[in-house]
């Protein structure tokens, strides 16, 4: 295992939203390094302290008298972390932010649970800023390990960092486990474990494909009313994600079912028992599972875009358009180091009149394609897109 800290992205926004707002919660799945960030941002501070709401003694020292504790360390940025655990705190924090009217007062770590978003919501209004962190995306391990690596393993810090894939192989399935049987009713939800998992599964086997929540319904024994407060969920703690499917209001008849994926592709593997890369070479899923490693590393990396997937009733389809303003650009996704699209994509394109268009593939170097689309890899695109 890697012990060397590896810079995030997000870490320079994180600490200007703290000079410019009392509070900002870091929000992400479990095990994402919500914690070592945190750590490493308070490093920068003078006065700061850290509290793990997890920990008993570090809970006790300000739940036996929140105010005491909140004015004798007034001076300070309090870092709390898993703040969903300790709700009735945020009327006290809206209390001492008003009182100190000063930025840099609070980084609050939350593991996605919608109590903590609820909550914060209704005290903290206009004093709170929502930052997302998400498992390591390829650009901030790019000098540690390869695409194919990180693609395989997924983002998650002990999965991607261990360098023995059958440990990183049963990191991901302890994971798995350790979510459903003790993170789930932590936040507060029951649901059988047995049900949610196999829900997993099916998504797994679906993976970036149209969602259909009947069918899923029926495979469960459940309505599908059900299986979208379930994926609800899912998506809530920052596993999951639908993409909306892209609207225009140009006379075409457009597809209206969003997709929906896995967003760690080692989390993804780990549900189909696909262990190594020769295991994913051969598997069904392989495109469906470079399609949401690309997606997920884009839309991570830049937020300030809009996203949606384009498909019309002829079956003309782009995997990912990106908006921003006026601007619009269609990305095709390859799993392949000689990448052709079909008839399909050049259909879509000649509807939409992107201001580019991309093929994201397994390539090399950056060309020119057909009718000015640009061939890429996820490297060069991000570094494209950052210039936009």
């Amino acid at each position: 295992m890697q012990k060397k800290y590896i810079s995030r992205h997000l870490q320079t926004s994180i600490e200007k939203r703290l000079k410019h707002n009392p509070a900002v919660a870091l929000l992400g799945a479990r095990q994402v390094g919500k914690s070592t960030l945190a750590r490493h941002i308070l490093k920068k501070f003078k006065h700061s302290i850290y509290l793990d709401l997890e920990k008993s003694s570090d809970r006790q020292k300000i739940e036996f008298d929140p105010e005491l504790f909140l004015t004798l360390n007034k001076n300070k940025l309090i870092c709390l972390d898993e703040i969903q655990l300790l709700p009735e705190i945020f009327q006290v924090l809206k209390s001492h932010i008003d009182e100190n009217k000063r930025n840099s007062q609070f980084l609050l770590l939350g593991s996605a649970s919608r109590d903590l978003i609820a909550q914060s919501s209704e005290t903290l209004a206009g004093r709170l800023a929502y930052m997302e962190i998400t498992p390591f995306l390829f650009p901030e391990v790019a000098d540690t390990i390869t695409l194919n690596n990180h693609w395989l393993k997924g983002g998650y810090p002990r999965s991607v960092l261990q360098r023995d894939l059958e440990e990183s192989m049963n990191w991901r399935r302890d994971y798995i486990k350790t979510f459903l049987e003790r993170d789930i009713p932590k936040l507060g939800f029951s649901i059988p474990t047995l049900k949610l998992e196999r829900l997993w599964k099916i998504l797994a086997h679906s993976h970036c494909q149209l969602l259909n929540l009947s069918n899923i319904g029926k495979a469960l024994g459940v309505s599908h009313h059900t299986v979208r407060f379930y994926i609800d969920i899912l998506e809530q703690t920052f596993l999951v994600k639908t993409i909306p499917p892209y609207t225009t209001n140009k006379k075409k008849r457009l597809i209206k079912t969003p997709k929906l994926y896995i967003r760690d592709t080692g989390l993804l593997h780990t549900l189909l028992n696909i262990e190594k890369m020769n295991d994913l070479l051969g598997h069904p899923v392989i495109g469906f599972s470079f399609e949401s490693y690309i997606i997920e590393n884009i839309i991570s990396h830049y937020p300030n875009w809009d996203y949606s997937f384009y498909m019309d009733s002829s079956g003309n389809e782009v995997d990912l358009i990106l908006e921003k303003g006026r601007q619009l650009i269609a990305v095709e996704i390859k799993a392949s180091t000689s990448p052709k699209p079909g008839k399909g994509f050049w259909n879509a394109v000649e509807f939409l009149k992107p201001e580019k268009s991309f093929i994201v593939a397994l390539v090399k170097e950056v060309f020119s394609g057909p009718e000015g689309v640009t061939i890429t890899n996820l490297k060069h695109f991000l570094q494209n897109l950052k210039n936009k």
